[in-house]
């Protein structure tokens, strides 16, 4: 079904000793952008984390979130990790080497460099474990949330086709009479500029104009690209591809299609009819963008 590429899900859990929690929020984006936001003591999940997003969405920028939460009066079990801290005193000497007047290092500040608090407590691996359980499930909610927003704008798409489907009905019975009227002005126009001119000549320009001004292919095209539209944002059994990208080229197309009516209007009738489409196209593609 299609999807947007807007949702957010979250599902905590609670661990001896305190709770997890795992967030994914998604938004707009050409491709597919991942950012994590996890605790160092939770950071080496985060290739599997990233691997199950991978294979679960293909467009948006997702970020997912982890963190845990200690019960009260618990404290996280650590302790300095030496090799890390051995790294980071060669780190600041040769730094004061270079730039004697650096100020050194609180221990505060040593305490929060990544690496330097080494857990080796059961809560911080029951907590990674927690957070892999839990990631599946956060993003079987993310696709429903997104796919509830999808079904939302593939609604309004629809109306919006069904509106332009609507203005070409109206717009073709009274095309043979518009072009008919635009004929007979151009032929007395020619006639009033250009003295003597015999009628074979004027029958073959006003003949030449017709053509030009014949918007049977834009309809025809129009059709088609609406046709093609509705298909992509029904619901289709089996259908599992991302359809945005290929919306969004069908907005460029009957953007065009639109433009090429306009400018071969030959009536103030017809000149509405293909604003009107322009502004429904562009309301549609406001909506595509949000597709995944």
């Amino acid at each position: 079904m299609i999807q947007s590429m807007t949702g957010y899900a979250a599902i905590s859990r609670d661990i001896p000793g305190g709770s997890v929690s795992v967030e994914l929020r998604s938004i707009n984006s050409r491709f597919l952008d991942l950012s994590f936001r996890l605790p160092d003591d939770l950071r080496s999940i985060e290739p599997a984390l990233r691997e199950l997003i991978v294979g679960t969405f293909a467009r948006g920028k997702v970020e997912c979130r982890v963190h845990y939460q200690l019960a009260s009066g618990v404290a996280a079990p650590s302790r300095i990790h030496p090799e890390a801290l051995s790294r980071l005193a060669q780190l600041a000497a040769e730094v004061n080497a270079h730039v004697p007047q650096a100020r050194p290092l609180s221990v505060a500040e040593i305490l929060d460099w990544p690496g330097v608090i080494a857990d080796r407590g059961e809560f911080f691996e029951q907590a990674r474990q927690a957070a892999l359980v839990l990631m599946p499930a956060v993003a079987a909610e993310l696709v429903a949330a997104r796919t509830r927003e999808g079904g939302k704008l593939a609604t309004l798409i629809h109306e919006r086709t069904a509106q332009i489907r609507q203005g070409l009905r109206l717009l073709e019975p009274s095309l043979p009479l518009m072009i008919a009227q635009w004929q007979e002005r151009i032929t007395t126009r020619l006639r009033d500029a250009v003295a003597g001119l015999d009628e074979d000549r004027i029958r073959q320009e006003v003949a030449l104009f017709g053509i030009k001004v014949d918007i049977a292919e834009e309809i025809g095209r129009l059709g088609t690209h609406l046709d093609e539209v509705d298909r992509l944002c029904a619901d289709r059994p089996g259908a599992t591809q991302p359809v945005g990208k290929r919306l969004d080229f069908l907005m460029q197309e009957l953007n065009r299609e639109a433009n090429t009516l306009g400018s071969k209007s030959v009536s103030r009738e017809m000149s509405d009819a293909a604003i009107d489409f322009k502004v429904l196209i562009e309301q549609m593609r406001e909506q595509v963008q949000n597709l995944e």
